[in-house]
């Protein structure tokens, strides 16, 4: 619920800062004082549009921010978590507006787009009055309203369950259908490459191995001659091996009479002579496989020409080719078993929907009957708030299939008849503006343990009513104030009476100009107002009887609760 509100430059108000707590709270105060501006200042905190006119007279920028306390509320911490934003138990919500028309976002300290504000600030407030057009007046809330109210969560997890395998089975269905579409289309293309790369047989790592044997034979005659002077070279006098196995035998022979000296030298000459066996057998290896063939040459280049000639044929790397044969195979099989297929996920799809349908159809029967215990609850508190020939009407519109969601098979809104001589319609078409904030009243009071907007705020919901009917938008209001917080702007005096909390918002006048100021009213201070909203200016000792009658009945009605 809303906790604190802190506004500097807006309009007439400076700097004021207003304290909230559960329950009802009343705002009163005579026309034009500025309550108005209240409501443009919170609009701001929760996201709504702004305008540089709201800024105060001489002021760079005006500054709103409202903070809440919340609890137990899974959608807002799910879009913090999205955001990386800090939750907790409190939320402040921040506006800076400047004099460009360029205003700054904040939710704890946190920069966010005006849009993340407005769409958290949806989930805790809501505000209702004459000219005000969301919330419940929003036909895409209506449905939600209905399911929540009726508390059937585990039919709609079920229809959400049947369509989500229904769009699946339809989508794997449409898949292979264009699949074997386009192999159609192919198969000519299709089989011609593929007995193309069949022919080539191309094995894993071929292409490097030609390479490297292309390079020794085109190089073979070089190679040969360097071989043949290495050997030469070896193998000069005595050759290396010879030599060094001499010399070996000459060290080891004095070898223990130097007293260890000669250990080293005869290490390295082991080393020596066996490092040099190993590069005289091992280039006896080579130049016995070193053959200069032509024929072999030939064959190598014209392979290695098909394989690449292959690969810019379809604009790929030689290792990817065998990967496409085998997505050509697997598209050729689709012609192949395609027909099989299709039938089998055809049938599937079917099923899924039948599943669908049958589930869907018990919903709707069951939003049949809720919507009707819905209509008669509704339209049962509307002649009490002087709306004697009302009807609230809940019309379920069936869809057209390809409109078939996850939520059912109808459209859902709210309609209401406010005359005998005149048709039901959308209530924020049919309804007048009095008559409008009291529908939405009604709708509030009875759809309260479905709505989880924590904070409700209804401006002026009593305007062109008084007495009996003036007493029952208390009554409502108060009684919806034990499950939600409630705040009303309000002239009737029967409301005020109801308050929790009284606060008076005046205009004062100053030498640069006009300012708003917002006051909680307690004890006979409150009695006064209350009077004066009985009396007028001038206020009698009538009114102040009649006022504090008022504020006992409500403390009698709140004891007794």
């Amino acid at each position: 619920m809303l906790r604190t509100l802190s506004i500097r430059n807006v309009v007439l108000i400076e700097r004021l800062d207003l304290g909230f707590a559960g329950g009802l709270g009343v705002l009163t105060g005579e026309t034009g004082s500025g309550k108005s501006i209240l409501l443009d200042a919170l609009g701001l905190a929760i996201g709504m549009r702004a305008d540089s006119d709201l800024i105060h007279q001489g002021a760079d920028q005006s500054s709103v921010s409202a903070e809440f306390e919340i609890t137990d509320n899974n959608e807002i911490d799910a879009l913090l978590d999205e955001y990386g934003i800090e939750g907790g138990s409190n939320l402040v919500l921040r506006r800076l507006l400047s004099t460009d028309g360029r205003s700054r976002a904040f939710i704890n300290d946190q920069l966010v787009s005006v849009a993340l504000l407005r769409q958290i600030g949806e989930k805790l407030i809501e505000v209702h009055g004459q000219l005000e057009t969301h919330g419940l007046l929003d036909p895409a809330s209506h449905r939600r309203f209905v399911d929540a109210f009726g508390g059937y969560e585990d039919l709609l997890a079920r229809v959400d369950d049947d369509f989500q395998s229904w769009r699946s089975a339809e989508t794997a269905y449409e898949k292979s259908m264009i699949n074997v579409e386009k192999a159609k289309r192919d198969e000519e293309f299709l089989r011609h490459a593929v007995d193309e790369l069949q022919a080539l047989d191309l094995q894993p790592g071929e292409e490097e191995e030609l390479a490297g044997k292309r390079s020794i034979l085109m190089n073979a005659e070089q190679l040969i001659e360097s071989l043949q002077d290495a050997f030469s070279d070896l193998n000069d006098d005595n050759g290396v091996e010879s030599t060094l196995r001499s010399a070996l035998q000459k060290v080891e022979r004095v070898a223990d009479k130097a007293g260890g000296q000669f250990d080293v030298a005869v290490a390295s000459l082991e080393r020596a002579l066996l490092e040099a066996t190993e590069g005289i057998a091992e280039l006896l290896r080579v130049s016995r496989v070193m053959e200069l063939d032509p024929a072999e040459l030939e064959h190598i280049e014209e392979r290695l020409f098909a394989m690449r000639g292959l690969a810019r044929k379809y604009n790929i790397e030689v290792e990817a080719l065998p990967e496409l044969l085998k997505d050509m195979q697997e598209q050729l099989a689709v012609l192949t078993d395609g027909a099989g297929n299709l039938d089998q996920l055809a049938k599937q799809a079917e099923v899924a929907k039948s599943e669908y349908v049958a589930a869907a159809e018990k919903l709707s029967a069951v939003r049949k009957k809720v919507s009707d215990k819905l209509d008669k609850a509704v339209t049962k508190e509307l002649p009490p708030l002087k709306l004697e020939a009302a009807i609230f009407k809940t019309r379920l519109d069936p869809l057209d299939e390809p409109d078939w969601n996850e939520f059912g098979r109808e459209y859902v809104s709210f309609e209401v008849k406010t005359n005998p001589n005149t048709a039901a319609g959308p209530i924020h078409k049919v309804a007048s503006g009095g008559e409008l904030a009291r529908i939405m009243l009604a709708l509030k009071v009875v759809l309260a343990d479905a709505d989880a907007v924590p904070t409700l705020i209804f401006d002026e919901v009593d305007a062109g009513i008084g007495g009996a009917a003036a007493a029952a938008v208390g009554e409502r209001l108060a009684r919806l104030a034990e499950d939600v917080q409630v705040l009303v702007i309000t002239h009737s005096p029967q409301v005020a009476a109801r308050g929790n909390s009284h606060w008076q918002i005046s205009k004062t006048g100053k030498a640069d100009g006009n300012v708003t100021e917002v006051g909680e009213l307690t004890g006979d201070v409150r009695t006064e107002e209350i009077a004066r909203m009985l009396s007028g200016a001038k206020i009698t000792e009538e009114a102040r009887a009649a006022a504090k009658s008022l504020l006992g009945a409500a403390e009698r009605v709140e004891a007794a609760q």
